[in-house]
């Protein structure tokens, strides 16, 4: 009987085939040698030497590396990081409860938000710093109406400087960190500050202890996002402040166009981008241990 039972069955299906996912191997093959060709190249002119006049001798030298040991070039590395990192927390410490606030609001109202802050995404970079040149101005701006106020006795320049370079680039990342935000806000589970709501908690304490935690790996990668988009910004340090608050994406465009040292200038682009690429893998690595 059982013999028959087993002639009966039908034959074991066979372990299916793995299939490579071609439709992503293909571009890769195409978008790796493109990326990976400029890095070399890049590479390639760190280590060579240089000739003044804006020309190199192929070589392999440290020299150019050892020079970014030096204090002054350490300092505008070390400030770029503190300066994108304070700029990645307060935009994401103003955007967040915003967005939280227009995803509470009707459906016209957040298409009417986000069609404005898409308007403000289609402005360049050079025409925003150029606004905020205006705004801070002696003539014409922002000291005008703080002497209308009473916190002036007389218009003064509030540009450039410190001031006027973080509050450019927090205006010109915060429409960033909205669009990171809506896809999650907009789906959050309301019947979790619902819940929250009917054990007595208030609208402030629900944020701080419903949404906030939940939404946690949003924030932490927004935060990422901004932070190495400010690292690279070029156009709002330099026209914004003075060279003691310039970036290192500053420093390596006057290496490139004023000094005309390319393989320093290479070099300086190879040490930030080890270092945000470093500072990105662990930041990775920690939001993957604490999820």
């Amino acid at each position: 009987m059982a013999e028959v039972a087993a002639a009966a069955a039908p034959p074991a299906a066979e372990p299916a085939k793995r299939r490579w996912p071609t439709g992503l191997i293909l571009p890769s093959a195409v978008l790796w040698p493109l990326g990976v060709a400029p890095l070399v190249l890049l590479a390639i002119v760190s280590l060579a030497e240089n000739v003044p006049g804006g020309s190199y001798v192929p070589g392999f030298e440290a020299t150019h590396y050892l020079r970014l040991l030096e204090p002054r070039y350490a300092g505008v590395l070390f400030y770029s990081l503190w300066l994108s990192a304070l700029v990645a927390v307060i935009a994401v410490t103003i955007g967040f409860p915003f967005t939280y606030f227009v995803t509470r609001q009707p459906r016209r109202v957040q298409v009417l938000w986000l069609v404005g802050l898409m308007t403000v995404l289609s402005l360049s970079e050079v025409l925003v710093a150029f606004a905020w040149q205006v705004l801070l101005s002696r003539n014409i701006g922002l000291s005008k109406i703080l002497v209308v106020v009473g916190l002036l006795e007389s218009p003064i320049s509030l540009q450039p400087g410190f001031g006027a370079v973080l509050v450019a680039l927090v205006y010109l990342v915060l429409p960033y960190t909205f669009l990171l935000f809506y896809p999650s806000l907009s789906r959050f589970d309301r019947s979790l500050t619902e819940a929250a709501g009917t054990m007595g908690a208030g609208p402030g304490q629900q944020f701080l202890t419903v949404v906030l935690p939940v939404m946690r790996i949003p924030i932490f990668g927004s935060l990422l996002l901004v932070f190495v988009y400010v690292l690279g910004a070029y156009v709002t340090p330099s026209q914004l402040g003075s060279p003691e608050h310039w970036t290192v994406s500053v420093y390596i465009t006057d290496q490139v166009f004023t000094v005309y040292n390319l393989p320093f200038a290479s070099a300086m682009a190879m040490a930030l981008m080890v270092v945000s690429v470093a500072l990105v893998l662990l930041s990775a690595k920690i939001g993957e241990s604490k999820r």
